[in-house]
């Protein structure tokens, strides 16, 4: 990677709307997005998964290439989330965009809004 074309790194923003399934499943979303960044080679620094009243949950999770979070609300079949992976040792953007897919693959909703912002 030369300066030329070196980016800080890909910052992902999913509004997910019909979500057909999972957006009370927060344990369930644990195991796989963990599942997932370590399949990544990525590195957790530390999470947060929070269950709300009405089976909404909100999670963080930290990484040392920054980070990534959700948040659903079950009762309208949206959810919301950000990947954002840093390039710092090397080019993750293809890691980001995988896990993004993986995510809007779990609620299996429609995406209403995406956009990419390169830091």
């Amino acid at each position: 990677m030369t300066a030329q074309n070196y980016t800080k790194g890909l910052h992902l923003l999913v509004d997910l709307e019909q979500c057909k399934r999972n957006c009370e499943q927060m344990e369930a979303f644990r195991s796989m997005i963990l599942t997932a960044v370590e399949a990544h080679g990525l590195h957790v620094l530390g999470s947060v998964f929070h269950a709300f009243d009405n089976g909404a949950f909100t999670a963080v999770v930290c990484l040392t290439e920054s980070h990534l979070s959700v948040h659903t609300w079950p009762e309208f079949g949206r959810v919301t989330f950000d990947v954002f992976l840093s390039n710092y040792l090397q080019v993750n953007d293809a890691k980001g965009q995988h896990l993004a897919e993986t995510i809007a693959e779990f609620f299996q909703g429609e995406i209403t809004m995406r956009k990419e912002v390169q830091r």
